[in-house]
């Protein structure tokens, strides 16, 4: 009796000793891994919160409430809007991301609004339906000035393009003529040169380089730029490489045609000049005249009559 009583002892004391010990080391792993998930987030949440508000008012605030009222406008337009509004950015040399555009284009529209309806209402004026109509048109200058400024992007960078583009030729020509290849002429035409036809390029190499076939990069840069002499180019590069046909010829005879066009197209402006200084020259140069030469012989007559 004794003895089962001792080893119901021993079994009591041994099984508390067992589950203290395993109750223990819980405690000691749950604390050890709180104490590592603290000290993780003590090492990342708070310098993510210091670097957000070490950010300025206008990127942490502003910047986010900008692209979301973006983001909102452009999900309102229709797609083909916004697919045009895509293209004209990248012929453009992509100036500003699409949804940005359409919040500055947003941004013009209500600004002209507001400040034509608050100078109504700082003069005084009774908000009538002329006034109205005076709102409504500076909302529709607003409108039509943010589009303004990107055709005038597109058609200044195509523009360049066209100068440029016989110079460029001519290099590739020589280069192709004294034994490198065409990538490599138009490469070192990259490095060489300076503008927006060389940065497509480089770009279209790039696109190459990591796997684009050429065919589909010269595609793409055509639809990039959308310029007539560029596109007939490259479809004759294309032509010749299908064909079989001697690329320096080719480069040579279509460095030729540039130049050609380029010259018809400065002797054009050269005759289209005279007709454009007509208009300025009968509204403002023709009365500065008349008033030089007649003004004082009509302060003799003025004077002689009134003696």
């Amino acid at each position: 009796m004794e003895i089962m009583l001792v080893a119901l002892i021993a079994a009591t004391v041994f099984g508390s000793i067992a589950l203290l010990v395993i109750g223990l080391s819980r405690q000691t792993s749950s604390a050890l891994e709180s104490r590592l998930r603290n000290f993780r987030d003590r090492a990342t949440m708070p310098d993510d919160e210091e670097n957000v508000l070490a950010m300025p008012f206008t990127a942490r605030i502003l910047k986010p409430g900008i692209e979301g009222m973006a983001r909102t406008l452009s999900s309102v337009l229709p797609a083909s809007i916004l697919s045009n509004l895509e293209k004209q950015l990248v012929i453009a040399g992509s100036p500003m991301k699409p949804n940005t555009f359409v919040a500055f284009w947003a941004a013009c529209a209500l600004f002209m609004t507001a400040f034509v309806l608050l100078s109504v209402i700082t003069v005084g004026m009774a908000v009538g339906p002329m006034q109205a109509l005076l709102v409504l048109v500076f909302g529709m200058i607003g409108l039509m000035l943010p589009r303004m400024w990107l055709k005038g992007k597109v058609k200044a960078r195509q523009k360049e393009v066209v100068r440029s583009l016989p110079d460029a030729l001519d290099l590739v020509t020589v280069s192709v003529e004294a034994g490198l290849g065409l990538d490599a002429a138009l490469a070192r035409l990259a490095d060489r040169s300076r503008g927006s036809l060389s940065d497509e390029i480089a770009r279209m190499l790039v696109d190459i380089a990591m796997g684009k076939l050429r065919r589909d990069a010269l595609m793409e840069l055509t639809e990039r730029l959308e310029v007539d002499e560029l596109t007939s180019f490259i479809n004759s590069v294309l032509q010749a490489e299908q064909l079989g046909v001697s690329i320096s010829q080719m480069l040579r005879v279509q460095a030729d045609q540039l130049r050609t066009r380029r010259r018809q197209k400065a002797e054009k402006s050269a005759h289209e000049a005279a007709i454009k200084m007509l208009v300025p020259v009968v509204l403002f140069i023709f009365p500065a005249f008349m008033l030089v030469i007649l003004g004082p012989a009509g302060i003799r007559l003025s004077q002689s009559f009134g003696g």
